[in-house]
């Protein structure tokens, strides 16, 4: 009698025919990073434009703008935000192909082989991760132009933030795709998702903080602000960066609550695009 397939078992047999969930993920993985670095517009595109932002906004705001008494400059803030942006740009590329997989057919090719759900899934996803990862590490480079001792321990902190800050990118990126039926739509509403999500996260501004004088419209700022998950990508590589910049003026959650919270919005970002991988589409959002 042949097995049926079961979300979560490691191996799934279906007659004399046996699947290795696992294979699946590095196959589809590996897809995604061939696709990608085969298309050199998306890389130029990735990479080009939070670089043009950094360049503009660190030299148009250096002399003007600077975070706290004795603090980092303005270009030594932005950067982190520069990286996040990096990771941001490759998530909305890369859940591209989920559309673009479904018209070509190859979607549905591999939604009804006998294979988990989960599989296809974080396939796609650890794809795009470790594209925007592999990106966001060549950039990190940059930080030797800024007047900055980083140590090696530092470093390799920041890169393990940004390993979680690509899954969660992705993740959310994946749940957003595949209720989409055209590209167009999806880039506008990954723009209109993505881009204030940015620039709520303290990467371009400080978050404020909640002093007795403080009006409503900062209140209201600064828990937009808090509830953000890319709030807790953002903070602690400033942290690994610059140093705390937290005072009364400025809120900064610490480095293991970032972390925490960071896992958390990952776990929920996943499961969400586990869910919907399952649901039918009929239109954009449907």
């Amino acid at each position: 009698m042949n097995e049926i397939p079961q979300e979560g078992s490691p191996r799934v047999s279906v007659g004399p025919l046996t699947v290795r969930p696992w294979l699946v993920v590095s196959t589809l993985s590996w897809r995604e990073f061939i696709r990608f670095f085969r298309q050199p517009n998306r890389v130029v595109g990735a990479i080009g434009t939070p670089l043009l932002f950094w360049l503009l906004f660190g030299a148009g705001l250096h002399q003007s703008f600077q975070v706290a008494t004795d603090g980092p400059s303005f270009r030594e803030y932005f950067f982190p935000g520069t990286l996040v942006l990096i990771l941001m740009f490759t998530a909305i590329f890369s859940s591209v192909s989920i559309i673009e997989d479904r018209r070509e057919g190859f979607l549905q090719s591999v939604l009804v082989a006998p294979i988990p759900p989960w599989s296809i899934v974080l396939g796609k996803i650890l794809g795009a991760t470790l594209i925007a990862w592999f990106q966001v590490a060549l950039c990190l480079v940059l930080v030797l132009t800024l007047d900055i001792e980083l140590s090696w321990g530092n470093v390799l902190c920041m890169l393990g933030v940004l390993l979680l800050g690509a899954l969660l990118m992705t993740s959310m990126g994946f749940a957003m795709a595949w209720n989409m039926e055209s590209i167009q739509g999806f880039h506008a509403v990954m723009n209109l998702v993505l881009m204030p999500m940015w620039l709520l996260s303290g990467a371009f501004f400080p978050v404020p903080g909640l002093a007795a004088h403080v009006v409503f419209s900062q209140q209201l700022l600064h828990w937009v602000m808090r509830c953000n998950p890319l709030t807790y990508v953002v903070a602690p590589l400033h942290e690994l960066l610059v140093g705390s910049v937290a005072s009364g003026r400025i809120w900064v959650p610490s480095l293991g609550t970032s972390l925490a919270v960071t896992l958390l919005f990952l776990l929920a970002a996943f499961t969400l695009a586990c869910k919907v991988s399952r649901r039918r589409t009929r239109g954009d959002l449907l």
